[in-house]
């Protein structure tokens, strides 16, 4: 089965030089980041993923299922969580290298804003480019459908 992790290896944009541009963020230049709910206690929980997102007018933006862990917690009121920038493959076998990543606290949120989620999605297809031919109208058919949520975390 292809996920988009394997897709994006095939070809991953990021890794293509870019002429003329200043230097850049890490979360312009990173695929993905490293994500968990802060527990009420100040704790990290033990859901942890890496994602792809997407960067928006100074907060970092995901889509994913209505019913994922991500979704869930913010839901349930767990509405800070910690994210590390980069890419060190899947978190699970990464033996904790994604916590030497560039990190913050941040505030979660939903996003209904259309407006909002058009913007971010367009900027994901660039981001993205051969993925997206697959994941985009995914991404897109879920958020009209209801099976995806669009979260910000700022």
């Amino acid at each position: 089965m292809i996920t988009r992790r394997t897709f994006a290896k095939v070809l991953p944009l990021s890794a293509l030089p870019i002429w003329g541009r200043a230097e850049q963020t890490p979360e312009e230049t990173s695929d993905l980041i490293y994500l968990t709910p802060i527990l009420s206690d100040g704790s990290e929980s033990r859901c942890q993923a890496e994602v792809w997102f997407q960067a928006h007018e100074g907060a970092l933006y995901v889509v994913t299922a209505r019913d994922a862990w991500r979704a869930e917690a913010v839901r349930r009121g767990l509405n800070t969580a910690r994210v590390w920038v980069g890419d060190v493959g899947v978190w699970s076998n990464s033996d904790g290298r994604y916590r030497q990543l560039p990190s913050r606290e941040v505030a979660a949120a939903f996003v209904s804003d259309q407006a909002v989620q058009e913007a971010v999605l367009d900027k994901m297809g660039s981001k993205y480019r051969m993925s997206w031919l697959l994941w985009g109208p995914r991404f897109r058919n879920g958020l009209e459908d209801g099976s995806r949520v669009m979260l910000r975390y700022s």
